[in-house]
């Protein structure tokens, strides 16, 4: 079996038989308020506390404001970045702003996905990273969808060729089937979709493993929540919207 890389998100490694495979880069795609920020950064954290450096790249939050997030779950990453096993690329500031100047690692140009890469290379490399949260990687292509592929397998092939196991966040419009940008699903290992649904005056959050190279994973629509200490996967349950409404069950015996 192929080396795993667990995800620290409970629940979730049940779905994927013990984990994410080393080098694999999962596409973490869904909505608005799905949860994918908070997905990708209980990975890096868990990792953290497993002894496995690890790089975050914030396009679309300024990084004080990613740790001050990640501190409301209980995620303090200032010592690990202090001990130089944790970074975060500033993809987003361009390095406006007293706070920006004090950024290590600073890409001036989002834009430029050269300057982003060997940023982020530096990064990787520095802190000797083995898992990269990108989010959100649809950032880099949104005004210019015909490349998001090109984008996704340029980020790729540094992420995995530099030995990392990563996920790039993607977004996507609330209600749309696809995965945040022509072509993308193509160009990465795995895809795990969340879902925030409104049925009958309420909303309903799940999750569904859409592909995973390199292991077998459930086939089956799950429910998750987000808790203060971050999101839980239910395995043991699924997930189906029916005439009458929504229904979970538990999976019997010998089911996947």
């Amino acid at each position: 079996m192929k080396d795993r890389v667990r995800t620290g998100v409970p629940g979730m490694d049940e779905l994927l038989n013990g984990g994410i495979p080393r080098r694999n880069i999962v596409l973490l795609s869904g909505g608005p308020g799905t949860g994918k920020s908070i997905f990708g950064q209980q990975f890096l954290y868990y990792g953290l506390t497993q002894g496995e450096a690890g790089v975050f790249v914030a396009l679309e939050e300024h990084p004080v404001a990613v740790r001050i997030n990640m501190a409301h779950f209980g995620w303090d990453v200032r010592r690990y970045e202090q001990e130089g096993k944790f970074a975060i690329v500033d993809a987003f500031t361009g390095g406006i702003g007293e706070a920006a100047k004090r950024e290590k690692y600073v890409v001036r140009d989002p834009d430029d996905i050269p300057s982003l890469l060997d940023v982020l290379k530096e990064a990787i490399k520095d802190v000797g990273a083995e898992r990269v949260v990108v989010d959100s990687v649809s950032t880099l292509y949104l005004t210019k969808p015909s490349v998001a592929r090109a984008v996704v397998m340029q980020l790729k092939r540094v992420v995995s060729g530099l030995g990392c196991t990563a996920i790039f966040v993607s977004q996507v419009s609330a209600g749309e089937r696809g995965f945040g940008g022509p072509g993308v699903e193509h160009a990465v290992d795995g895809i795990i979709r969340l879902d925030l649904d409104e049925i009958n005056g309420e909303l309903y959050r799940s999750l569904i493993v859409w592909k995973m190279r390199g292991t077998k994973h459930s086939m089956k629509r799950h429910p998750f929540e987000i808790t203060d200490k971050g999101i839980i996967v239910y395995p043991n349950k699924v997930f189906k919207v029916t005439r009458r409404g929504v229904e979970i069950s538990e999976i019997g015996e010998g089911e996947e």
